[in-house]
């Protein structure tokens, strides 16, 4: 027998959507197809996120969406805090707002912890566009640090599986192929590498 579809909603930003980059490299188009391969019929549905959104931009958003009201997934995601760190609001707002979001994916998510993932911001710092734009690259890696240990911690007392790519976002430092034209944002080839570490892990949440 076929196995029925599993809708698949991803929550985020310029990551989610992949700004920068052709729609079938995005990481969540990436992901679907590759638990496709391994004989999970994965659908992206939809996509809530927007290049500069920040967490509360991303909470209105959801809030405001009529379609997923009454809609329940069988996987979502959640990428989201960067632009929180660049506009330089505190970490106090972040942990507070990343905490409604996560609540808000675990109901998407038919209120199953399982059924929902964290990925954590990369390091923008190491970008051609912040060092050309002369970053305080250290300021900007401490900061998007104590950002991902709040979402961590967060998803760990949720029960929500995390998976941190930030290590692979750095590959950037000796590798220009991993950054995309805008000299900010991931490369195709990096979604592929965040890709290859998640795709396991989701794997292992929808075979159940």
């Amino acid at each position: 027998m076929a196995q029925d579809k599993l809708s698949y909603l991803a929550l985020g930003d310029s990551y989610t959507i992949g700004e920068a980059v052709d729609v079938a490299k995005t990481w969540p188009k990436v992901l679907s197809d590759n638990l496709k391969n391994r004989g999970i019929e994965l659908q992206l549905d939809r996509m809530i996120a927007t290049t500069g959104w920040t967490t509360d931009e991303l909470l209105e958003a959801i809030e405001e969406d009529s379609v997923i009201k009454n809609t329940e997934y069988n996987l979502v995601s959640l990428l989201i805090g960067v632009n929180n760190q660049y506009r330089g609001y505190g970490t106090q707002q972040y942990e507070e707002e990343f905490e409604l979001l996560l609540r808000k994916a675990i109901k998407l998510a038919g209120k199953k912890v399982d059924r929902v993932f964290v990925v954590s911001i990369p390091d923008y710092g190491v970008t051609p566009f912040a060092i050309e734009s002369n970053k305080n690259t250290d300021l900007i890696a401490k900061e998007l640090h104590e950002y991902n240990s709040i979402a961590k911690n967060i998803s760990d007392q949720y029960g929500v599986k995390f998976f941190d790519i930030t290590p692979i976002s750095l590959k950037a430092i000796w590798d220009e192929d991993f950054i995309a034209k805008d000299k900010l944002h991931p490369s195709a080839k990096m979604y592929a590498e965040w890709v290859e570490y998640i795709a396991p892990g989701v794997y292992q949440l929808l075979k159940d």
